[in-house]
């Protein structure tokens, strides 16, 4: 017997939508993410308590044992991971959304009632499928355990076009005869689909596949909303698959791509390939010293940050030195590509973490007419973000993809642990320009001796 009546369950279900908006409107800017992510926590608690006080549970103890199991699993995992690996927590999110929406929606076939309730499970059934196999190897290629070059083998668009069609007459014959066994099988081929859509993605596009995902889960969420008769699922999904869509495109625009081209650029040679190799072409390398030199007599320094200053986790050191120059009465900000690391707001996370003031974090529209007037762009850790290439080279994997202009600066100083290519495989021509010099060595600990030459000058 439920404890609340319907006004009552209707009204917590419409304050915890109300919560989940606000959430979203919070994470649009690094100052109020924080609030914006316990307020969304805080509608989801009343939405699970509004679920246990409103409707019949014929099983609670087992509800509560998987509730303390996953809590017991979840909130570990969220505490140690890495800034560097927040995108790998993000595409597993994503995974167990999509799957648990999957399995409901598969309880839930004997229980329906009509063609149009059968729709919404198939729906459920194979989108949640995709977003979970599509997830998992979207974290298998950012944590490394498969290669981040595009998958390709021959014949991979028949057999993808096989399973598409395969999984349209599966889904027919669920709708219309309510079989489980066929269930089960637009399941296994919705879980073969999400391998295939993913596998020719590679190195820097994966990040936005993650999005794309986690749009298809918010669309699986939202249509077992409708399978169970729940309105906040829909309201919830709905919001994560517009959210996700958003950032999709914003991500795509921001490398200047199409979503299409990326998903499927591999099988015309257009996807980032994540090349390994080492350049041997001769470059002007510096001391921290040197480096020092430049900085302390500037007047003005632009850092570029990039995701190797991520993977060293020099952020604070890099807010050190920005403080250090500033005590010198020099003009530090820090530019910001849309893509910068491997997802939007990573840079602007880190450095945040580190206390950098938000006002020093400019995004690239309105810092790229600032470079012209830097005596230096500090470029730490980053490579194709900056990469003239996408200007000048039609036949580049990151051709028409907005850049930082920071070639325009009078001196740049490139921090990078080796002569290696960024995600795109391709080298970087500023490497080799005159007023271009490098100063080889973990991030790190490249900024903490720039910084102590700074501080002995």
């Amino acid at each position: 017997m439920s404890i609340l009546d319907p006004a009552w369950t209707a009204l917590l279900y419409l304050a915890a939508a109300v919560f989940f908006i606000l959430a979203l409107r919070g994470l649009s800017s690094p100052r109020t993410a924080r609030r914006g992510n316990l307020i969304g926590a805080l509608g989801a608690l009343i939405a699970v308590v509004t679920v246990f006080l409103s409707a019949r549970l014929d099983n609670i103890p087992w509800i509560l044992g998987a509730i303390a199991v996953g809590s017991a699993v979840a909130a570990p995992v969220a505490r140690r991971v890495k800034m560097t690996q927040m995108p790998q927590l993000v595409a597993l999110f994503n995974g167990v959304g999509g799957g648990a929406a999957a399995l409901v929606a598969l309880l839930e076939l004997p229980h329906a009632d009509g063609p149009w309730v059968r729709l919404a499970i198939v729906f459920t059934l194979l989108v949640g499928a995709v977003s979970f196999a599509g997830s998992g190897v979207t974290f298998a290629k950012l944590q490394e355990l498969m290669t981040t070059r595009p998958v390709l083998f021959p014949g991979l668009p028949a057999v993808m076009a096989a399973v598409l069609l395969a999984s349209v007459a599966a889904a027919a014959a669920v709708v219309i005869t309510g079989s489980t066994a066929f269930a089960v099988l637009l399941l296994v081929l919705g879980l073969a689909a999400g391998v295939l859509l993913v596998l020719p993605v590679g190195g820097a596009d994966v990040p936005i596949v993650i999005s794309l995902l986690n749009a298809f889960t918010g669309l699986a969420v939202a249509a077992s909303g409708l399978v169970l008769g729940n309105v906040l699922l829909v309201v919830a999904g709905t919001l994560v698959g517009a959210s996700g869509t958003i950032l999709t495109r914003a991500m795509a625009a921001a490398m200047g791509r199409s979503v299409a081209g990326i998903m499927f650029g591999a099988f015309r040679g257009g996807s980032t390939a994540g090349s390994t190799a080492v350049s041997d072409r001769p470059v002007r390398s510096s001391t921290p010293e040197d480096v020092a030199v430049l900085l302390r007599y500037a007047q003005r320094v632009i850092i570029v940050p990039g995701y190797g200053l991520a993977v060293a986790q020099g952020q604070h050191t890099a807010a050190e030195l920005a403080q250090a120059l500033e005590a010198r009465g020099i003009e530090v900000d820090f530019a910001i590509h849309p893509v910068a690391g491997r997802m939007p707001g990573h840079m602007n996370v880190l450095l945040a973490e580190a206390n950098v003031p938000y006002e020093s974090l400019k995004e690239m529209v309105e810092i790229n007419p600032e470079f012209k007037t830097a005596d230096v762009a500090l470029v730490v850790g980053a490579n194709d973000v900056v990469n003239p290439a996408a200007k000048t080279s039609s036949g580049s994997p990151i051709y028409g993809m907005p850049i930082l202009e920071v070639s325009a600066a009078r001196q740049v100083v490139f921090l990078k642990r080796s002569m290696r290519p960024g995600f795109a495989g391709i080298e970087n021509e500023l490497l080799y320009e005159p007023q271009t010099s490098l100063l080889f060595g973990d991030a790190k600990d490249s900024l903490a001796q720039v910084l102590g030459a700074v501080k002995a000058l």
